[in-house]
């Protein structure tokens, strides 16, 4: 990372006082308190308060999306420069926040130069009175590259609030995100389970040495979501956490989603009459909450009207990388045996639709390296019960359900002569380093290429999970709690992020597995084939 940029970004938000200055409690008022969030601020009567910060989504070359949440009807304005002190700002009058969004408003940065600092403030106008504005919360970050090109830095990783497992102040809060600040990176993919809706969080968890982890609890996130009001709480919850709002401010976000915004393992077959936990049965109905919560709080750039919750999308960044990030969550078939012989509607995984955006996108990019963000992984067999909830179906055989529509992108890639794909994971709450070997595997019309996983984040640990060998995946290592050992805290250790370093005069790929204290655990450096430069 540059030496004059990561000293301008310490510089600027000491300056801006973001640690601590924000109170994240403020708009989240009931709170059960195991430990007292720290920092509370009270507002006057006419002044808003933007407690949760900003978050700064979907960052390319000349474009920005920029996140803020205000604590009664308002107006956002926005200004950004291109010096800490902003000299020359830029001031743009934003959305309107009212109850439909909860507050929260969204406005896209567009026109700005490529590989520039940008310097970014948000404020709130009071809508009775537009002299009473809060006070600004403040963000930097650094576009894509231009043709020039430069090196790149980018994380990963998923599961936040899992398992019971949320904001413990005694330990220091989420540390993984003020680890993984640290890294300075260009941005961050969060690969899904960006909340655990169905996952309430108790006071108090006894741990087996006899010590007591201590949760910060809020009323939204004593049960499980089935409300749309209770579903945005889980999103306020997560920025409760001081260590999540400063990461929010300095490093830019690519969002995707999968099982946990709604319920654990949702397809078109879960039935939740069993479970006493939720008065409302209809999962379809959760989804539409789940749905318009997530976009409520995602930092991400919307899609158009003509599919206005589309979640897959392509994020460019600059000469050396594209960015696919895929939906394996609401265009998927129910979840069954996962054995059928030919593609149908039960076999649907990314859905046609996404399949072939996806084959387009890939064989018009330039970049020279193909990152794949997905909710799950290709190999590893992920259970529901007797059926199965990722792509593999444990029979190690020729492709069957699921696999077929993998299989035929697959195929897709390589005859397409599609180089540098990289596909990079989380949801299984280990780290693990995967090479898909076509000599290995029960189909073998593909190239070979790598899949990484990490995290968790602040969840729960487990693994391992077994492999399925139809596309031939080779365990080059991983990081999981040992046997018999299921669903350890956060203080157990093992929670990971990945790394990704990308060399702009080689062209080199560096993937790095890291662990809570940013200690490397696994290293591996790709090599990139020849890629045509227009």
């Amino acid at each position: 990372m540059d030496d004059i940029f990561s000293k301008s970004r310490r510089h600027f938000l000491t300056q801006a006082g973001l640690a601590g200055a924000v109170a994240a409690a403020g708009g989240l008022p009931g709170i059960l308190r195991a430990q007292t969030a720290p920092g509370l601020i009270t507002s006057d009567a006419m002044r808003p308060v933007a407690a949760q910060g900003l978050q700064i989504g979907d960052v390319t070359a000349e474009s920005a999306l920029i996140w803020s949440r205000a604590d009664r009807p308002a107006r956002m304005m926005v200004e950004y420069a291109f010096d800490e002190d902003f000299r020359n700002p830029v001031r743009i009058r934003g959305p309107h926040a009212i109850e439909t969004s909860d507050y929260t408003a969204r406005l896209d940065l567009e026109g700005l130069p490529a590989d520039s600092d940008v310097f970014v403030r948000v404020k709130f106008q009071d809508l009775d009175s537009e002299r009473a504005e809060s006070e600004p919360v403040v963000g930097h970050f650094r576009t894509a590259p231009g043709k020039r090109g430069r090196d790149i830095v980018l994380l990963w990783g998923g599961d936040t609030a899992g398992q019971g497992w949320g904001i413990n102040l005694d330990w220091g809060g989420m540390r993984m995100y003020e680890t993984m600040r640290r890294m300075q990176p260009d941005f961050f993919i969060h690969c899904g389970d960006t909340i655990y809706s169905d996952g309430p969080i108790l006071p108090e968890v006894a741990l087996p040495d006899g010590t007591v982890w201590r949760n910060v609890v809020t009323a939204e996130k004593s049960k499980v979501a089935e409300t749309l009001q209770e579903f945005r709480g889980n999103y306020l919850y997560n920025l409760l956490d001081e260590n999540v709002r400063r990461f929010n401010a300095e490093v830019p976000q690519i969002w995707q989603w999968d099982d946990h915004e709604v319920v654990n393992n949702w397809s078109d077959s879960k039935n939740l009459a069993g479970d006493a936990r939720y008065t409302e049965k209809r999962v379809q109905t959760l989804v539409a909450r789940a749905t318009k919560a997530f976009l409520d709080y995602a930092p991400m750039r919307w899609h158009d009207q003509s599919e206005s919750e589309r979640i897959y999308r392509h994020i460019p960044f600059g000469r050396e990388l594209d960015v696919f990030v895929v939906d394996m969550r609401t265009y998927r078939g129910p979840n069954t045996a996962n054995l059928q012989p030919t593609r149908g509607p039960e076999t649907e995984f990314l859905g046609a639709g996404q399949i072939a955006w996806l084959k387009r996108k890939l064989s018009q990019s330039r970049a020279t390296w193909k990152v794949i963000a997905a909710d799950m992984p290709i190999g590893l067999r992920v259970p529901d019960g007797a059926l199965w909830e990722a792509i593999a179906n444990g029979n190690d055989g020729p492709a069957l359900g699921r696999e077929l529509e993998i299989a035929d992108l697959l195929r897709f890639i390589k005859r397409e002569r599609v180089r540098n794909v990289v596909w990079l994971t989380a949801d299984v709450h280990y780290c693990a380093a995967h090479f898909y070997d076509p000599g290995k595997a029960q189909f073998q019309d593909f190239d070979p290429f790598w899949e990484f996983v990490s995290g968790p984040l602040n969840a729960g640990s487990f693994g391992p999970n077994a492999l399925d060998g139809t596309f031939g995946p080779q365990v080059r290592f991983f990081k999981a709690p040992p046997a018999g050992q299921v669903n350890l805290p956060p203080s157990a250790g093992l929670q990971f992020f990945g790394q990704v370093d990308i060399d702009t005069h080689s062209r080199d790929m560096v993937v790095a597995l890291k662990d809570i204290d940013g200690a490397e655990v696994f290293s591996h450096r790709l090599r990139a084939s020849h890629v045509e430069r227009d």
